[in-house]
């Protein structure tokens, strides 16, 4: 019967994930385990579950005639379990997390450790990442996200607000001269970020100004890698005021246009709609809104 839960747990996570790399990350199990497990299934069902390619792992009709039923099955399991562990005056689990890859030192990951250290029977993963990963293939437990959120198909709560700092270094200012309006800001070279729209919102008191840099010079995927490009004189771009804070203290690093601001955004607990929210989870987002609620 064990073995029966577990296999049908492991069918599930490769269905959700569409690899079973994927799906070994997510149980913490090797991709062989993984694989033998999916291919017992189908020898003792006379099943087929997955077409196999090189590069992608597709669930037939089969696998998907059973797909809610497994998935009804593990979250029944997991909320058994939970409620086991809520017995316990110490919280037990393992919560993984998502997050931002920018800025080893930001208050977001010096909480992940506060909340690891208060919670030791907690084994916590984190992936630090400024691509968005698909927190249900992926198998996280919770993702952090910034800035306004679309996909309707996850819950999620606001934890914190966002701040960016339009930079430059002193050298590109130089060679451009003063930028002392929004005329002067257009006509500046602009690093962009790819995971993120060009388009520039400033706000001044009540007045907000929004325009789509023309002169763009570099294009990178990340914000460590666009803030290394501004350094070296390559344009002006927002960007997590947290980030840039060092800098311009040593005056690396300008700000510009100082009476201009980005708006304020979120920064959210975002996880699963469907399945299971484990108590870590559940706990973890608790603790985000109560610092930030102080």
């Amino acid at each position: 019967m064990l073995n029966d839960y577990r296999a049908l747990a492991i069918f599930l996570a490769v269905a959700e994930s569409g690899s079973f790399t994927k799906a070994g990350k997510s149980l913490k199990l090797s991709t062989s385990v993984i694989s033998q497990n999916i291919s017992k299934l189908e020898k003792e069902t006379g099943a087929s579950l997955f077409f196999r390619s090189p590069r992608a792992v597709t669930i037939t009709a089969t696998g998907l005639s059973v797909l809610e039923i497994a998935r009804e099955m593990v979250d029944a399991g997991n909320r058994a379990i939970d409620i086991l562990a809520d017995q316990s005056e110490q919280l037990l689990g393992s919560l993984s997390i998502t997050l931002p890859a920018f800025g080893s030192h930001t208050p977001l990951h010096k909480l992940i450790w506060e909340f690891s250290k208060m919670h030791p029977a907690v084994d916590v993963s984190v992936s630090s990442t400024d691509r968005q990963e698909d927190i249900v293939k992926e198998g996280f437990d919770v993702a952090i996200r910034l800035g306004e959120l679309t996909n309707s198909s996850l819950k999620c709560r606001r934890v914190a607000d966002f701040s960016r700092t339009l930079v430059a270094s002193p050298g590109y200012l130089a060679k451009v001269g003063s930028v002392c309006s929004i005329s002067d800001l257009k006509n500046c070279d602009f690093v962009s970020i790819s995971l993120i729209s060009n388009i520039i919102t400033l706000n001044k008191g009540e007045d907000q100004i929004t325009f789509e840099p023309e002169n763009i010079r570099i294009v990178v995927d990340s914000i460590s890698t666009a803030k290394c490009a501004i350094l070296e004189g390559l344009g002006v771009q927002h960007l997590p005021s947290s980030e840039v804070e060092r800098e311009l203290e040593s005056g690396e690093l300008v700000h510009v246009l100082p009476s201009w601001a980005p708006p304020i955004l979120g920064v959210y607990a975002v996880w699963s709609e469907t399945g299971h929210s484990k108590r870590a989870t559940r706990t973890f987002i608790d603790y985000l809104v109560q610092i930030e609620k102080k």
